[in-house]
C-alpha cells in the first residue's frame, strides 16, 4: 500500500508541477499578484499534489471495484425495472456528490447552489438510466448519440432563454468528474462483461450520455433572462487571511464531501448486505479506499477552490488588460495543454481505456490527445471574450463535425471521445480556468459574464470529442495500411516459396 502511495503521488506531482510553474513565471513577468494570492496559490499546489495522490489511490479500491460489481450484479438479476431503477437512484447520488458541479454551483449567483445541483442530478440520473439500457437492448451508441444531441440543440434554440445557454453546457460538462466517472464507468464495464461477453465497446458511453442530461433539464427549468449570475471571486489579502480561508475552506469541504460520499457508503452497504458481492477481506480494502477518497477529495477542493480560484481570477484580469487582451490566447493554450493531466477524472480515464482496451489505446496517446484538444478549447474560449461571440456558433458546427467523425471513427474511439469531453471539464477548468474567464469578462466585458466567461467548461467538453476521434480515425487508417502491407509481403513470401 506504502508502495501504491508513493507511486500516486509522484504522478499527482508530475500533473500538477507543470500548471504551478507556469502560473509561477507569469506571476513573477507578466502578471504579478499580491503576496497573499501567491502563498494562497502554493498552499493549494500542495493541496492538490496530496490529496490527488490519496484519491487515486481510493478511488481505484474502492468506487471502481464497487461500480463493477454493482453493474455485474444487476445485469446478471435480468430485470428491468430493477436495472432502470438503480441506475437512476445511483447517477442521482454520484451527481450529488460530484465535486466538479458544487464548484461551478458556488459561482453562480442568483440560483440556490442545492437546487441547482437537485436538478442537474436528476438530468444525470435520468440519462444514466437511458445509457444502461442502451447497453442491455444493443442499442447502437452511435445512434443515440445522432438523436440525442441534435434534440438537445433544438430543445435549448426553442425553449432556452440565450442568455443560459453557456451555463447549461456548462453543466453538462461539470457533472462528469472524480466522483463521478469512476462509478459510471466501472458501472459500465461491470453490465458490458456480463451482458455482452466482456466486450469493451459497450462499456464506453454511460459518461457522455449522462453528461446530456442537465443541459436539457436545467436549461428548461429556469428562467434569468437578463440577469448576469456571475458571482466575483474574493482574493486574500495578508497571510492572516489565507490562512483564514485555508481553515474555513477545509471545515466547509470537509463537511461537504462527507455529506456527499455518505449516499456512496450508504449504497455499499446495503449492496453488500442484500448480494454478499465481496468477500470480509474485499469489503474492508473498499472501506479503506472510501477512507482515503474521503481524505484525498477534500484536500483536493480545498486547494482547488482556496488556492487556485483567486490566483485564476486575478490573472485573467491583468493579462485582459495587456495589449487589449490579445496575450490571453497563447495563455490559455499553453495553460490547457498542460491543466488536463491534473484533473483526477482524466486519470480514471486514461487507466480504463488502456485496460479495457487490451493496451490498444494506451493512456500517453489518450492524454496527448486530450491536452492537444483542451488547448485548443480553452485559447478559444478566451478568444470569445475578446471577440463577443455567442457560444452557439462554436458548439453548433463543433458538435455537427464531431457527429459526422463517428461515421469514419471505430465505434470504440468514439464512445472514448465522447466520455472523454466530460471527464476533461473538470475541477481543474471549474476552479481555474473559468475564474481566468471571468477575470478578464471583467476587464473586457463587463456585465456578460453569464454569456462570455461561462461556455469555458462546455468548449473544453467539446474538444475531446473531436480531438480523440480524429486519433481514432488515425489509428484506424494506420492498421488498415498495416495489415495491407503485411498480407502483401506474406502473399509474396508463399508466392516464392511456392515457386
Amino acid at each position: 500500500m506504502l508502495h501504491a502511495l508513493k507511486e500516486k503521488f509522484k504522478e499527482s506531482l508530475s500533473s500538477v508541477l507543470p500548471v504551478a510553474l507556469i502560473v509561477a513565471i507569469l506571476a513573477a513577468t507578466v502578471a504579478p499578484v499580491e503576496s497573499g494570492i501567491f502563498l494562497s496559490f502554493c498552499a493549494g499546489v500542495l493541496l492538490l499534489v496530496l490529496g490527488m495522490g490519496l484519491f487515486t489511490l481510493g478511488a481505484d479500491s474502492s468506487m471502481l471495484e464497487i461500480g463493477k460489481k454493482a453493474g455485474a450484479k444487476l445485469t446478471e438479476s435480468k430485470k428491468i425495472w430493477l436495472i432502470a431503477f438503480v441506475s437512476f437512484v445511483i447517477g442521482v447520488i454520484v451527481t450529488v456528490a460530484e465535486p466538479d458541479l458544487q464548484i461551478l454551483a458556488a459561482q453562480v449567483e442568483g440560483i440556490k447552489p442545492m437546487l441547482l445541483i437537485l436538478s442537474v442530478a436528476a438530468g444525470v440520473g435520468i440519462f444514466l438510466t437511458a445509457a444502461m439500457l442502451r447497453i442491455v437492448f444493443g442499442i447502437s451508441f452511435k445512434i443515440m448519440l445522432a438523436v440525442l444531441y441534435p434534440l438537445v440543440f433544438v430543445l435549448a434554440l426553442c425553449f432556452v432563454d440565450k442568455s443560459f445557454w453557456a451555463l447549461s453546457f456548462d453543466a453538462g460538462g461539470v457533472t462528469t468528474g472524480p466522483m463521478t466517472v469512476p462509478f459510471i464507468m466501472a458501472l459500465g464495464v461491470g453490465v458490458a462483461a456480463i451482458h455482452k461477453g466482456k466486450k469493451g465497446n459497450d462499456s464506453f458511453g454511460l459518461v457522455a450520455l449522462s453528461s446530456i442530461g442537465p443541459v436539457i433539464i436545467l436549461g428548461m427549468l429556469f428562467e434569468v433572462s437578463g440577469k448576469d449570475l456571475g458571482a466575483s471571486v474574493v482574493a486574500p489579502e495578508t497571510t492572516r487571511n489565507v490562512l483564514k480561508d485555508y481553515g474555513a475552506g477545509f471545515a466547509e469541504y470537509l463537511k461537504e464531501v462527507g455529506l456527499a460520499l455518505s449516499p456512496i457508503a450508504a449504497f455499499f452497504l446495503l449492496f453488500q448486505l442484500f448480494t454478499r458481492a465481496f468477500t470480509k477481506r474485499q469489503a474492508i480494502k473498499v472501506g479503506v479506499g472510501l477512507i482515503y477518497t474521503f481524505v484525498g477529495l477534500t484536500l483536493f477542493l480545498t486547494g482547488a477552490n482556496v488556492g487556485f480560484m483567486p490566483v485564476g481570477a486575478k490573472m485573467g484580469e491583468t493579462l485582459a488588460k495587456i495589449a487589449d487582451g490579445w496575450l490571453l490566447v497563447p495563455v490559455g493554450a499553453i495553460i490547457g495543454y498542460f491543466i488536463v493531466a491534473a484533473e483526477p477524472a482524466v486519470y480514471v480515464l486514461n487507466k480504463e481505456v488502456e485496460h479495457t482496451s487490451a493496451g490498444a489505446v494506451s493512456a500517453k496517446a489518450m492524454n496527448r490527445g486530450l491536452c492537444a484538444g483542451v488547448s485548443f478549447a480553452v485559447a478559444l474560449a478566451f478568444f470569445r471574450i475578446i471577440a463577443g461571440f455567442n457560444i452557439m456558433w462554436v458548439l453548433v458546427p463543433g458538435y455537427a463535425v464531431a457527429l459526422i467523425l463517428m461515421i469514419f471513427c471505430p465505434s470504440m474511439f468514439t464512445g472514448i471521445a465522447f466520455d472523454s469531453g466530460g471527464v476533461a471539464s473538470g475541477a481543474m477548468v471549474s476552479s481555474f480556468v473559468l475564474p481566468m474567464a471571468k477575470g478578464a469578462c471583467e476587464i473586457l466585458a463587463p456585465g456578460q459574464t453569464m454569456t462570455l466567461a461561462f461556455g469555458s467548461v462546455a468548449l473544453v467538453a467539446l474538444a475531446p470529442l473531436i480531438s480523440i476521434q480524429i486519433l481514432g480515425v488515425t489509428d484506424k487508417r494506420k492498421t488498415a495500411i498495416y495489415k495491407r502491407t503485411f498480407l502483401s509481403e506474406e502473399d509474396t513470401f508463399l508466392n516464392f516459396e511456392v515457386d
